[in-house]
């Protein structure tokens, strides 16, 4: 006889995973949610294998509001090898050339900060872009290379921690959608000797930081109720927007998904976090001083569309 499935109970939150190297996201997001038992899972923005730090994992009701972490700007810690160019921009590809270095702490400083502010990067072929329904990294595998647009990104900062001679150690402050494989090559491209990212932590996402994440290991030893405790809620992905709140007669109304008169505080223009009695009822749009509700948070049991990882498909990471 075979044993018994476990039902997966309703968890709604954010969990704030410091991912280990070697570890897919959406491995990640299997394991933490196994631990949580919970029903609906996803992730806020994928980490590469390679890559260590902040993972946004979401519970329930917070996987409404993944765009809110996908679009927010990130913070990485990178390892730059100079010297050496891979298929891949990063230490995983095939070594493709390698050049002396011959530069200084102050040429370095000075090639970094030629790509600060908005920028055009031709994204990798071994990324997750797709082309005619299939990604790009498939082609890659293949021995295909494609022509690709460049994407304007922007670089907010980038601080040079160390160097010694053929490594650097560099924070980047970008938005989405930044490569940072693509951004070490062209350093690398840019000071003539090549380059390849060897190191990668994301430090920040949006207001989210990975000294308040935790470990999977260390989500394991502690108890069930315990691990639960650990979730922030949803709106933890929302502190960025303004806030609105409504009374029991508008709140009423904004959970029917009904247009609405925004407070007088509220503004006129943008996007708002809106809140009823102290509690979370979603996010809306201002338009014209209306509030035009977009994403609900459920109130009882919902029909949130169900977010399976297993089913996601891990992209090589920006």
């Amino acid at each position: 006889m075979s044993p018994k499935k476990q039902t997966r109970e309703p968890v709604d939150g954010v969990l704030l995973l410091d991912k280990p190297k070697g570890l897919s996201s959406n491995d990640a997001v299997v394991r933490a949610r196994r631990l949580l038992n919970a029903r609906k899972a996803g992730h806020g923005g994928t980490l590469d294998p390679l890559a260590t730090g902040l993972l946004p994992l979401l519970f329930g009701e917070a996987t409404k509001f993944a765009h809110d972490s996908l679009d927010a700007d990130k913070t990485y810690l990178a390892e730059l090898a100079l010297g050496v160019s891979t298929d891949t921009g990063d230490a995983e590809g095939q070594v493709l050339a390698r050049r002396e270095v011959d530069c200084d702490e102050a040429q370095f400083r000075a090639a970094t900060r030629a790509f600060v502010g908005e920028i055009d990067q031709v994204p990798p072929m071994h990324s997750a872009l797709k082309r005619e329904g299939r990604p790009l990294y498939e082609y890659a595998r293949a021995g295909v290379t494609l022509e690709r647009a460049p994407r304007r990104v922007a670089i907010h900062a980038i601080e040079t921690l160390a160097f010694a001679g053929s490594r650097a150690t560099i924070r980047v402050r970008c938005s989405k959608g930044t490569y940072i494989r693509t951004l070490a090559a062209d350093i690398g491209e840019r000071l003539g000797c090549g380059a390849h990212l060897a190191g990668l932590r994301r430090e920040r996402v949006g207001t989210l930081s990975v000294a308040d994440a935790i470990t999977l290991e260390a989500l394991e030893a502690l108890e069930p109720a315990v691990r639960r405790a650990r979730l922030a809620p949803a709106d933890a992905l929302l502190s960025d927007l303004p806030r609105v709140d409504l009374d029991v007669p508008s709140e009423t109304r904004f959970l029917h998904g009904q247009k609405l008169r925004a407070p007088a505080a509220a503004g006129t223009a943008g996007r708002v976090r809106v809140y009823g009695a102290g509690r979370l009822l979603g996010v809306a749009a201002l338009r014209d001083g209306a509030l035009v509700p977009q994403r609900l948070v459920a109130t009882g049991d919902s029909a949130t569309k169900h977010i399976e990882p297993e089913e996601h498909h891990e992209p090589r990471h920006p």
